[in-house]
């Protein structure tokens, strides 16, 4: 018990501390230090360009050294000094306590040793560590955080050659890094040979059988020349998914557009990310990685994995033919057509291959001994001697090559600046239809969205800014093309019909302008008839007033019109034998069902039915009705009815009802009611048979639809009056039904 008590007991003297900003001497006579063998009792402390030392006899001076302690540089101008000492049962200690920039040095001794101690201070964590601590540890990713002899933290892991065989054992392994890239029309494959697409078709980049549910597709799309082919978009196939790199930075998820950042996002264990360069697409597995990058113009697939792991597609060593490697599924079906152009004569060949050939000077040259620059060369001039350097190409194989070279630890310092480029991708954020790409407004300028060549053709051939009226009953449509707008140089927007409030609607996938008007809506549409037809007639204009007498813009007049064909007349041919005739009726663009029905009372609420006994002389009332037909737009006009005793219309005798739109003048008994105002109108007339006849009555009508803004209510002048005959009630009655006779 003796020796804690006189422990316990122990002399203990500690002096305040301060902080210190130059070079410093402090008096450790209470407790001097023995330093190989030598005694000091006095601690000489500076701070000279960061280094800070602990000398015992002078300052410390590089030229002539002396008994000093030299700690590393730190990057200090300050330091907190104090001593700390007690006498033990022992022998005396003696601390010296110094803090700076989160790393604290105890220099502590005893009358035997002197001991010189740092620690680093984890502001995260709020704890000091000892030099040489393990802070963390995962044996089985064979990481670690240490605290280095040097107070620095320290992270470790497997070497790039090596991978970890669990409980932190690293071993080597034999691994390949290889790039391939696809710029413009060309492939560079993994051993630097060079395949160039010559069609507008969808092609395997990559594959390899350690990965089955995984495939990296090309597509490739023509721009402004049809002849010349560009690669347009990158898909992923993942497990039966399709991740689609577009153009613009734009991701989609099959059918779902994501939403990405510069922080990684795991999709069906692949990891997507974008930054300001392009996005990047991260497949990770134990011994394997694979990097696909796009920026919208070109895409780089960068491999590690072990040496001799097998890549398919265009991407790899393969034998097989472009066409074994086309993916039809994901192309169209004229994708394989060939189309010629005329040559462009104002590319100088010359200054584009001095252009291409900067990969073989500064800074490039530093990184030719790694990734070749002939095959970029070659991509280079055979793109840039026949397709205009425009739409950022006149740096994109600069751009690749580069991109390639940081790929294998070149940095390339300042080759932006050598050659006008910059790293970051063209057209970004910018997104385009299926039918349009991303270009330049001017060389080096703003960019938009502009018509895909071959698209185009199709309405310049024609002269043409869209496609056909869409002619309906009772509406119209006319889709105008906005590339093809935007290359003439006109604002939708000031665009507009007859009525200057109806203008286009714009669908922000397509970016196609769409004008229209309705029967509820004309939008200023002229209706006239010309003999059988009806015409519709609108203008697209960009014109605000007629009295304009003066315009500095030019002058759009788009000619939106229909022209409909009436439809044929139609004979509804029935006798009166059940209550009602139904008929459907299609002309021209009007489909509508025309129904004939017969009534006892002028409501026409009592249907002539199979068991109504009519007779002679009694007043039936006859109803012509459409279904499908637009009131606001047309009306329908009852021309003729007239009966016959067979069932063909053309037979005699006959016997007029109705002419010309209007009741026989010669039968008193005929009205005729409505016709001309809507869809359906009537006419009544008094029950006859014919004389000697079969006892049938077969009744015609002829019909025709007439534009509701004409007038189309028949004139009719004054009747004579004339009688007919009639039976007697009592002489032959009949049974009268109505029926269809076809």
């Amino acid at each position: 018990m003796l020796r804690p008590l006189l422990f316990l007991c122990a002399l203990i003297a500690v002096t305040d501390g301060q902080w210190f900003y130059q070079s410093s001497v402090f008096d450790i006579s209470s407790c001097p230090i023995t330093y190989y063998g030598q005694q000091y009792e006095q601690l000489y402390v500076n701070i000279t360009s960061g280094n800070l030392t602990f000398c015992f006899n002078g300052f410390f001076s590089p030229e002539t050294g002396g008994d000093c302690i030299v700690e590393r540089p730190l990057g200090t101008d300050q330091f907190y000094f104090y001593t700390y000492s007690y006498h033990s049962y022992y022998y005396p200690y003696c601390y010296f306590y110094i803090s700076f920039n989160n790393v604290s040095v105890f220099l502590y001794h005893t009358v035997k040793s002197v001991t010189f101690h740092l620690f680093e201070f984890l502001p995260s964590s709020g704890q000091m560590y000892r030099p040489g601590t393990v802070i963390s540890s995962d044996p089985e990713t064979c990481f670690s955080l240490t605290c280095d002899e040097t107070a620095h933290l320290h992270n470790s892991s497997c070497g790039p050659q090596e991978r970890c065989q669990g409980n932190n054992i690293c071993v080597l392994d034999a691994m390949l890094a290889s790039t391939c890239t696809v710029t413009g029309p060309t492939i560079i494959d993994v051993h630097g040979q060079i395949n160039s697409i010559q069609d507008r078709c969808a092609y395997s980049l990559f594959s390899t059988p350690s990965l089955p549910d995984f495939q990296v597709l090309g597509n490739f799309k023509d721009r402004r020349r049809k002849d010349v082919s560009f690669l347009d978009s990158v898909t992923l196939r993942v497990d039966g998914h399709d991740i689609h790199l577009e153009q613009g930075g734009r991701v989609q998820l099959d059918d779902s557009t994501l939403t990405l950042s510069s922080s990684p996002q795991l999709v069906h264990g692949v990891q997507l990310s974008k930054d300001q360069t392009g996005v990047t697409a991260k497949l990770s597995l134990s011994n394997l990685t694979i990097s696909v990058f796009f920026d919208g113009d070109t895409a780089q697939i960068h491999l590690e994995g072990p040496a001799g792991s097998s890549v398919e597609g265009l991407c790899g060593n393969s034998s097989r033919s472009l066409s074994d490697l086309r993916l039809s599924e994901y192309s169209s079906t004229s994708c394989e057509m060939q189309y010629s152009e005329t040559a462009d004569n104002t590319i100088d060949c010359t200054s584009v291959t001095e252009r291409c050939n900067l990969l073989k000077e500064a800074p490039f040259s530093s990184c030719n001994s790694d990734i070749d620059p002939e095959p970029y060369i070659t991509a280079c001039t055979d793109i840039l001697c026949k397709y205009p350097a425009v739409d950022g190409l006149n740096c994109q194989f600069l751009k690749a090559y580069a991109r390639a070279c940081s790929l294998h630890n070149h940095t390339l310092d300042g080759w932006t600046s050598n050659t006008g480029c910059s790293s970051e991708a063209f057209c970004q954020d910018r997104t385009c239809s299926d039918h349009e790409f991303c270009g330049e407004k001017t060389v080096g300028g703003d960019t938009r969205c502009f018509c895909r060549a071959i698209f185009a053709s199709k309405y310049q051939e024609n002269n043409s800014l869209g496609d056909p009226t869409v002619c309906m009953q009772n509406s119209a449509s006319l889709t105008l093309v906005g590339c093809l707008l935007e290359d003439k140089g006109i604002d939708y927007s000031a665009l507009h019909l007859n009525d200057p409030t109806c203008r286009g609607q714009v669908d922000e996938l397509t970016h196609m302008v769409t004008f229209s008007f309705n029967s509820s809506n004309s939008c200023g549409t002229e209706v006239t008839t010309n003999n059988s037809q009806v015409i519709y007639k609108n203008i697209i204009t960009t014109q605000n007033s007629s009295s304009d007498i003066i315009t500095r813009h030019d002058q759009i007049y788009i000619d939106f019109s229909c022209v409909q064909t009436q439809p044929d007349i139609k004979t509804a041919t029935f006798r009166i034998r059940h209550s009602s005739v139904i008929q459907h009726l299609t002309s021209g663009v009007w489909d509508y069902t025309l129904i004939m029905k017969a009534f006892t009372d002028a409501g026409r609420t009592q249907a002539v039915e199979s068991n109504t006994e009519v007779q002679l002389n009694q007043k039936i009332w006859v109803e012509l009705k459409t279904d499908g037909l637009d009131g606001d737009m047309v009306v329908m006009v009852t021309d003729s009815c007239w009966a016959t005793d067979q069932p063909s219309p053309d037979s005699t005798p006959r016997y007029d009802l109705i002419i010309n739109g209007c009741a026989n003048p010669a039968d008193q008994t005929v009205q005729v009611e409505e016709n001309g105002l809507g869809t359906s109108n009537y006419f009544s007339f008094n029950m006859f048979e014919f004389t000697g006849g079969s006892g049938e009555v077969f009744l015609h009508c002829k019909l025709h639809v007439c534009p509701k803004q004409n007038n189309c209510v028949p004139t009719c002048p004054g009747a004579a009056h004339r009688r007919r005959y009639a039976r007697s009630k009592y002489e032959g009655e009949a049974f009268i039904s109505m029926a269809w006779t076809h």
